[in-house]
């Protein structure tokens, strides 16, 4: 499933594409929203966003079309007239000026006025977005310390959208990484450094992600490894998807353990179970 990076990505594509102009035509496959291709068609695109993994489309009016990409969805953006070459099932669709917005696959699409969209029962469980709301440290750790989420294991939460949202599986493995604490760990095993420094690895490991591409390591890093004649697959991430493989850090053989039903990679040796307080430069 795409996750808030790659989903802010693609909202910035179809803003790019359609903010700011006025619906010309619009499609939706499913039979209870066919009645708002009429009532949307001639309203200005007033914003493209993300909230976790859900985009927004927002028209005057007040009205928004709420889209989730889940497992298979999938955006693209054409030139008026044109339709991708893609097996694919169309779903949604705006055209605007010379340019069109088309999602195809995703099953879970709904229009709503400002009301619904309070109540809706996916975006009013929303934790903060890193990209689009911009949480701070501070606002993150005191949330590590709230009573509902710090008796549970770190490698569960972070894969809750109630507590920040937009993280998934590959993120949370990386930020558990980087932040040099152990997936199994509790929020409330942790000290108030560990804390601020798991905060700090959400933020900063997020937006990395989000403006390269959906590769996790630093900058410096990937130089490295480019140069070395690494392929994207091979420097994308730390260690998620690379159980036995290296720790790029302590050269350990990485690990992996199912946890809120997915698969979460660590190493041993730079994830010790009981904790530390040595802040890793990684």
């Amino acid at each position: 499933m795409p996750e808030g990076p790659e989903i802010r990505r693609a909202a910035d594509r179809v803003a790019a594409a359609i903010e700011g102009k006025t619906a010309t035509e619009l499609f939706f496959a499913f039979e209870q929203l066919k009645h708002f291709e009429k009532e949307l068609s001639g309203r200005r695109v007033k914003q493209v966003t993300s909230r976790g993994k859900a985009m927004l489309t927002r028209f005057e009016g007040d009205l928004t079309v709420y889209t989730h990409n889940q497992l298979y969805g999938r955006w693209y953006v054409m030139r008026s007239g044109r339709l991708p070459r893609t097996r694919r099932q169309l779903r949604f669709a705006v055209t605007a000026g010379d340019r069109r917005a088309l999602l195809y696959s995703a099953s879970e699409i709904d229009v709503l006025d400002a009301e619904a969209e309070r109540r809706h029962p996916f975006l009013r469980r929303l934790g903060p977005d890193v990209l689009s709301q911009a949480p701070g440290v501070d606002d993150l750790a005191s949330r590590l310390d709230e009573k509902r989420f710090r008796g549970r294991q770190l490698g569960a939460l972070l894969l809750d959208q109630g507590f920040v949202a937009g993280l998934g599986n590959y993120l949370r493995a990386e930020i558990l990484f980087e932040a040099g604490i152990h997936p199994r760990r509790k929020a409330a095993e942790c000290s108030g450094g560990e804390r601020r420094r798991l905060a700090g690895r959400i933020i900063a490991v997020t937006k990395r992600t989000y403006r390269t591409r959906g590769v996790t390591l630093p900058p410096s890093r990937v130089a490295g490894l480019k140069a070395a004649g690494a392929r994207r697959p091979d420097y994308r991430f730390w260690v998620y998807g690379r159980s036995n493989a290296a720790c790029r850090v302590c050269a350990q053989a990485l690990k992996v353990v199912g946890i809120g039903g997915r698969k979460c990679y660590w190493c041993p040796s730079c994830q010790p179970r009981e904790g530390s307080e040595r802040n890793r430069k990684v």
